[in-house]
């Protein structure tokens, strides 16, 4: 127990030594050799005390692209993507920036959090694969970029899907009708337009059962004709049954406001 301590006591020493230099090339070469050890949180100190010194000379290349991936090891996500695309803009030309640029978009997938929070990060992980994907066809990369947008895009279906279908717990009929409309425009292939469209008899339905008079014929109509929408599209869906239940009593309604009006 007591050498382990001396060693440790031993190595932060050497390290304070080494981060109070002068020498940016004593700081360069030590960073180097933590980095060699997976130490990236005291090369990260290291890097960004010499990082100003080294930019634009050969050293600053290797600096900026290791301060980056210490970043992402580190779990700093967003500064990883920042000092990704960092090094991308400065080194445009290195053979190290097609690396960097998709770990830049892919540093902002990671950080993206779960589908029912705020989908910013998401949004921009897609699109920057997406330029990444185009201006790196053949890349080594492509495969996981195309893996990542698919991840994005079922995140942000997810949400979409779950605020609709929120406004119709809430009791927001409206609303929810017309995001169901939105997330079809939206998602046209999802795997989740049978049961939004499912969905969207009821919430159609419920609107019309609880509007005036004056609007009902023309909701009940609209509920008919989603209705015929779900059978068109999905003739064999498990949903049917319970839409049918909705459609014969718009039916029964409408025949009862026309009875009323004659």
């Amino acid at each position: 127990m007591a050498l382990a301590l001396m060693v440790i006591f031993s190595a932060c020493s050497r390290f304070r030594r080494i981060e109070k230099s002068d020498d940016w090339k004593v700081k360069y070469q030590a960073g180097l050799n933590y980095y060699a050890k997976k130490d990236y949180y005291r090369t990260a100190i290291l890097f960004e005390q010499i990082l100003p010194i080294v930019r634009g000379l050969p050293e600053g290349e290797k600096v900026e692209f290791y301060l980056a991936y210490c970043q992402y090891y580190e779990k700093t996500y967003l500064l990883a993507s920042n000092q990704f695309k960092t090094f991308f803009e400065n080194y445009g030309r290195s053979q190290l920036a097609e690396e960097a640029y998709f770990m830049y978009a892919y540093s902002l997938y990671i950080a993206s959090p779960a589908e029912n929070l705020d989908q910013k990060s998401s949004i921009e992980a897609m699109n920057a694969m997406q330029t990444y994907v185009n201006q790196f066809p053949t890349s080594k990369f492509a495969d996981r970029a195309n893996e990542v947008i698919a991840a994005s895009q079922k995140k942000l279906e997810m949400k979409g899907f779950n605020g609709a279908k929120q406004y119709l717990k809430l009791k927001y009929y409206q609303a929810a009708v017309v995001s169901f409309e939105n997330f079809k425009k939206s998602f046209p292939d999802s795997q989740y337009l049978e049961e939004l469209t499912y969905l969207k008899v009821i919430a159609q339905y419920k609107l019309a059962h609880q509007s005036i008079i004056g609007k009902q014929v023309a909701r009940y109509t609209s509920t008919v004709e989603y209705y015929k929408e779900l059978i068109d599209n999905y003739p064999q869906s498990q949903y049917l049954k319970e839409a049918q239940r909705y459609y014969s009593q718009s039916l029964e309604q409408l025949n009862k406001l026309k009875t009323k009006k004659s």
